[in-house]
């Protein structure tokens, strides 16, 4: 009976990236506010430095490396069970794209614990370096210029392959765009 009162309860998950408002994917957190499973909790901040950087097509990479980058701004949302699963499949959990794991935020001068989703640790400090070891400490409009969404994007490759493609490309090549 313990472990299913633990699973029901909502869990608190930070967005940084297409997931917040004004953003591509925040039509999956629309849709799970309409249905009663995400709620939005505010704006907050990591309380620790964190990288985020873009890997290929703007996509935005929350890195697992602390200490490094800055305190990344985002959004606080409590979100139900069925919602997480939700989130973990746009994620690509399962796929090694994202992992979901723990992360402290400030918001409103408190300390919470959340989760979020970094990028998985097959490639993120190879991204950390493709991205010349700096990031941003917020995902805005200005840095994802140039957004491409899943539906546009190639089909015949993996993300998975697109990362890969993205960490071998010329990295002075990538940042003038």
């Amino acid at each position: 009976m313990g472990a299913e009162a633990a699973v029901a309860r909502p869990a608190l998950v930070f967005t940084y990236g297409t997931l917040k408002q004004g953003f591509s994917n925040h039509i999956l957190l629309q849709d799970m506010i309409a249905t009663g499973d995400a709620t939005f909790l505010g704006s907050c901040s990591t309380l620790h430095p964190f990288p985020l950087v873009c890997g290929p097509y703007r996509v935005p990479f929350l890195l697992n490396l602390p200490g490094r980058g800055q305190c990344v701004s985002g959004e606080l949302y409590a979100v139900s069970p069925s919602a997480i699963a939700r989130m973990d499949e746009l994620e690509g959990v399962t796929k090694g794209h994202y992992e979901r794991l723990p992360i402290q935020i400030e918001i409103e001068g408190r300390t919470v614990s959340a989760e979020a989703y970094y990028a998985h640790p097959s490639y993120a400090e190879a991204l950390w370096k493709r991205n010349g070891e700096e990031g941003y400490n917020c995902y805005t409009e200005k840095v994802a210029k140039g957004y491409v969404k899943r539906k546009d994007r190639p089909r015949h490759l993996t993300f998975l392959d697109q990362i890969r493609i993205f960490i071998a490309s010329d990295s002075d090549a990538a940042e003038s765009g």
